[in-house]
């Protein structure tokens, strides 16, 4: 080999390399005013908040270690904080009823029916409205004096003296859950009539060819294709439900007693009402917990790789 073909060799790892090495710096130049923004306002609370649930502190006091007496206090001696915790549990398992409920509408609409489009836009309407509108719309609708679904048992005489739904320890909590339910449906129709939509045609023929059902090609077919979007729709409402703390607030503020409380109207009343952020910094830690233990029991019922890339 000549000196010349040798330094070529020589030259072009060294490009490559110096062309890598200019390539890795413009990702981080473009990543790194998003990782900054993640940092101070995301990781930054969530490690001081972690250190403030271990700590006795007020605005008017120094902070005082105090280990795991927030914890203790919350699991032994806290009434309220276990009838948030079920109240949030309860509106979570609410989220896959809705789920099913825009799947069946999904599949209406992905039909060929007459008005089909008139009609996704319909079902959609729910989603883009405030939610302080609709917490104002469903409390109207559930209110004791001049409420229409009040108005409408009379009618029927289905009722004999109004109900008072949002005031009532038994009604309150499915109202709300159903007012929830009502606004996301929408949205999660729209997911899954996209997942829909990506199904080959062919699968549904050559399944009709061998002889399924419609009820068979659905469970062979239609559900498992439908996977992400339904767990999509999981997390989306899990989140939306748990942190539903302006729809809580509006129609019921948690009441009546704290037949509606969930942690995140606590966390509020706790660290804005009574200024213990100690406190509301130690349940807000059991709160993100929760979070990440339901979304990963989703993920694995799911099959434990929704949303993962695959590679060639």
């Amino acid at each position: 080999m000549s000196a010349a073909a040798m330094e070529t060799s020589i030259k072009r790892p060294r490009f490559a390399e110096r062309r890598s090495t200019r390539k890795a710096v413009l990702v981080w130049s473009f990543l790194a005013p998003s990782l900054l923004i993640f940092l101070l306002y995301r990781i930054l609370p969530l490690g001081w908040n972690v250190v403030l649930s271990f700590e006795a502190w007020s605005p008017l006091k120094p902070a005082v270690f105090i280990g795991l007496e927030n914890y203790q206090e919350m699991f032994t001696d806290d009434d309220v904080f276990w009838q948030a915790l079920w109240n949030t549990l309860g509106i979570i398992a609410s989220a896959p009823a809705g789920i099913a409920v825009a799947l069946g509408l999904a599949l209406l609409v992905n039909s060929n029916i007459r008005g089909r489009d008139v009609y996704r836009t319909l079902i959609f309407l729910s989603y883009p409205l405030m939610t302080v509108a609709v917490a104002i719309i469903w409390r109207w609708m559930f209110d004791e004096r001049v409420g229409l679904i009040n108005y409408v048992a009379r009618s029927f005489h289905l009722a004999d003296s109004p109900i008072p739904f949002l005031n009532s320890f038994t009604w309150a909590l499915p109202c709300v859950i159903v007012a929830n339910i009502w606004q996301m449906l929408g949205f999660y129709m729209i997911i899954i009539l996209t997942g829909l939509q990506t199904i080959p045609a062919n699968l549904y023929e050559a399944a009709e060819i061998d002889g399924a059902n419609s009820f068979r090609r659905f469970l062979r077919i239609t559900l498992p294709l439908l996977k992400p979007s339904l767990f999509l729709c999981f997390v989306i409402g899990m989140l939306n439900s748990v942190t539903s703390f302006d729809l809580i607030y509006v129609m019921t503020n948690g009441g009546p007693g704290h037949a509606t409380e969930i942690l995140v109207t606590y966390i509020y009343k706790l660290a804005f009402n009574q200024t213990r952020f100690d406190y509301a910094a130690a349940i807000t830690v059991v709160f993100f917990l929760l979070l990440l233990a339901v979304t990963w029991g989703a993920n694995r019922l799911s099959g434990g790789n929704v949303g993962a890339v695959e590679h060639d």
